[in-house]
């Protein structure tokens, strides 16, 4: 239960960071748009500075949180049981300490995500295919084909193999338990690096249709979680990969050739 309540806080305060603007000093809802592809507005480009840099690391890291942890639930709760349940037969140490090492070792991973999408974003603002303020992509060949990328990895066998893993973990907990918290950190490392192999390309996707835009973030944490917890998931994974693939196709047709007419 103590386990369980500090995956709810720690969801729920990721969240209300996120509506809240995540430190950037816009509100969610100016950067939310149902559009796809989004709204090309005029805009200044501006230099990043280090603390702003700071902030778009967190901004990425708790976004993954919040998305991510809900999902990452079960497998949380059932380390926790698995180690409840050997205490009884010997340990002495309690299991909350070592569940939130897990906990701390599978956000980590997304830490480490979290630095490379920073990197990116920082790129393709430079390369003016990002919106510095909103967030969102300005070129559709750039969206379409991200979308067909995504499209793509959702049904190639690495995904697959990720996916099982996320959605098998007492398997995963049967062959690679460590007690103790080091032990706890370096299995809930490797969870949640199985995580990204899974998610990485959706969680890309932000790129496309707004990072800090709502109702992709909130699309995309609803996919991950019914990918990994509902019945059939292998399946929604794929009919999804193939709606994103007709999707970018979409783009291209309908915004691609469009903006090569123009330029």
């Amino acid at each position: 239960m103590i386990v369980l309540a500090g995956l709810i806080a720690i969801s729920a305060l990721a969240w209300w960071w996120i509506i809240a603007g995540a430190g950037t000093g816009m509100s969610t809802t100016a950067m939310t748009t149902w559009q796809f592809p989004p709204p090309v507005r005029p805009f200044m480009q501006m230099d990043w500075s280090f603390s702003y840099a700071v902030i778009m690391f967190f901004m990425w890291w708790i976004m993954m949180i919040a998305m991510m942890t809900p999902s990452a639930s079960p497998m949380i709760l059932l380390y926790a049981r698995a180690y409840r349940h050997g205490r009884t037969h010997g340990q002495d140490e309690s299991a909350v300490a070592p569940t939130f090492s897990f906990l701390i070792g599978y956000l980590a991973a997304w830490a480490a995500f979290s630095l490379i999408a920073v990197s990116l974003q920082w790129g393709l603002e430079r390369a003016g295919v990002l919106h510095q303020m909103m967030m969102w992509s300005l070129s559709p060949v750039f969206s379409g084909s991200l979308l067909i990328i995504a499209g793509v990895y959702q049904l190639t066998p690495f995904k697959n193999v990720c996916l099982e893993h996320c959605r098998s973990p007492v398997e995963f907990l049967s062959r690679n338990f460590r007690p103790g918290s080091v032990g706890a950190f370096r299995l809930g490392w490797k969870h949640g690096l199985y995580c990204l192999g899974c998610c990485w390309f959706l969680m890309a996707l932000l790129f496309a249709g707004g990072i800090m835009n709502l109702v992709w973030i909130a699309g995309l944490a609803i996919l991950v979680l019914i990918e990994k917890l509902a019945p059939g998931g292998q399946w929604i994974a794929k009919i999804a990969g193939i709606a994103m693939v007709l999707a970018g196709i979409w783009v291209f047709w309908e915004f691609g050739t469009a903006s090569a007419t123009t330029t």
